[in-house]
């Protein structure tokens, strides 16, 4: 069975997403949200998540280099636990240690992909 995924690079102003599936275990960047505040951002992930139907959430997990947590690192649990609880839907989080520096110019959506990119690697 498919399962369509969608992947975020949680920052406090910019959040990446991307979508994959299962069967091509491929990714693309999708968009880049930008709203002003908390309420405006969940109601633009709302709607991707009602026009993609997606099975599973894949969420980066940013760490320091050798792998402890940081304030982003809470941040982006703190992310992941809000799409569960409001989408009732799988999140799963992927260390994305590497990819918003490996990504030109602040693009999130392509860190995002990465992010996603990794996981089907990783299935």
């Amino acid at each position: 069975m498919t399962k369509i995924i969608l992947a975020f690079d949680f920052g406090e102003k910019r959040i990446g997403v991307a979508v994959g599936n299962t069967i091509t275990k491929t990714a693309e960047d999708l968009k880049i949200i930008q709203e002003k505040n908390q309420d405006e951002k969940f109601k633009a992930i709302e709607a991707l998540i009602q026009e993609w139907q997606p099975q599973l959430l894949v969420v980066g997990l940013p760490t320091h280099p050798d792998g402890a947590e940081h304030e982003m690192t809470l941040k982006a649990k703190r992310f992941g636990n809000q799409l569960h609880g409001r989408f009732q839907k799988e999140v799963v989080w992927v260390d994305e240690r590497y990819t918003s520096v490996s990504v030109q110019d602040g693009n999130d959506a392509l860190a995002a992909q990465l992010i996603l990119q990794q996981y089907l690697d990783q299935t």
